[in-house]
């Protein structure tokens, strides 16, 4: 089975979060929610999120992918945080799925992660001024390698859509796609 971590940070989008944990559950990934600090955490339109962990409790477990969610100022904590950094880096060092959306893909950007691959991220987030190393794409979705990057809100549902094509292959990303009665 498949696992996914999914750090929640005060601040954070809760329809992206709240979407890719859904989704995914739905294609029976295994999703671990980790807040960066004890107890429940806020997100930016002030729904309540309980995490399933604390970051310090899965720092050395193993998962298929991290995933991150966008907001403010939720990604800011989370690219302030070294723990995410060291995530980070350990998934790009194992060859590891590393997705972001919103304003998450800037925390790749700094990190470098998105040097020399296609990208794209909330308007604003991710600049050709700030980042040129990284080539912008105005898609809903763009996946370079095992990294996967997403707009917003709005795109949300594609972005689950294509984490679980990802890790789990199409027939399972169509079967929960089909069950969503989703008409595009």
């Amino acid at each position: 089975m498949a696992r996914v971590l999914v750090p929640l940070a005060e601040g954070c989008e809760e329809l992206e979060a709240v979407t890719v944990i859904d989704l995914l559950r739905r294609a029976e990934v295994e999703v671990v929610t980790a807040g960066l600090t004890e107890g429940p955490v806020r997100a930016s339109r002030n729904t309540v999120l309980v995490p399933d962990s604390q970051l310090e409790a899965v720092m050395d477990r193993t998962f298929d992918m991290i995933v991150l969610p966008g907001g403010l100022p939720g990604a800011q904590r989370l690219e302030r945080d070294e723990r995410i950094r060291a995530l980070l880096e350990r998934y790009r060092t194992e060859d590891r799925f590393i997705a972001a959306i919103c304003a998450a893909p800037k925390v790749l950007a700094g990190a470098g992660l998105l040097d020399g691959r296609s990208a794209t991220s909330y308007p604003g987030a991710v600049t050709p001024e700030d980042f040129p190393q990284v080539k912008l794409v105005q898609a809903p979705v763009v996946v370079d390698g095992k990294v996967i990057t997403s707009r917003g809100p709005g795109t949300a549902m594609d972005f689950a859509l294509q984490l679980i094509e990802s890790l789990v292959g199409k027939t399972k990303r169509d079967q929960v796609e089909t069950a969503l009665v989703r008409e595009i």
